[in-house]
């Protein structure tokens, strides 16, 4: 049986570390916000379906403003459809805090509001309930 329900979501945060940073200025590649959307949606699955389930597609996939290395993110997944095995999900990458190396090498702002690094459509299947 599912407790799949449209508005379920699911939020991770993470530290991005320097180790990710692929381009100039500590930049991060958008492959970094696919991966945490993988891992948020398989968490969604469990909690719904007992089990992970398996990605089936990503739409509509916009990079609106950079992830780089030091940021903390924010990435949510909520289930906007719930068919008899799949799942549509819409996904969002938030910038929590980032570095402010004005300041100083180890200095960082809390940013209020967040800002919006990367959305998504991505539809998960999960087995059919027994």
């Amino acid at each position: 049986m599912t407790r799949a329900e449209v508005g379920t979501t699911v939020t991770h945060r993470r530290y991005v570390p320097y180790s990710h940073a692929h381009y100039a200025g500590n930049l991060v590649d958008g492959a970094y916000s696919l991966a945490a959307f993988g891992d948020v949606a398989t968490e969604l699955c469990i909690r719904t379906d007992g089990d992970e389930g398996l990605f089936a597609s990503y739409s509509d996939v916009q990079f609106v403003a950079p992830v780089r290395a030091g940021d903390v993110i924010e990435i949510e997944a909520r289930i906007v459809r719930v068919g008899t095995r799949s799942r549509e999900m819409a996904f969002e990458v938030r910038v929590v805090g980032r570095g402010a190396p004005e300041r100083g090498e180890s200095a960082a702002d809390v940013l209020d509001p967040p800002l919006v690094a990367t959305t998504a459509r991505g539809v998960v299947v999960v087995p059919p309930a027994e």
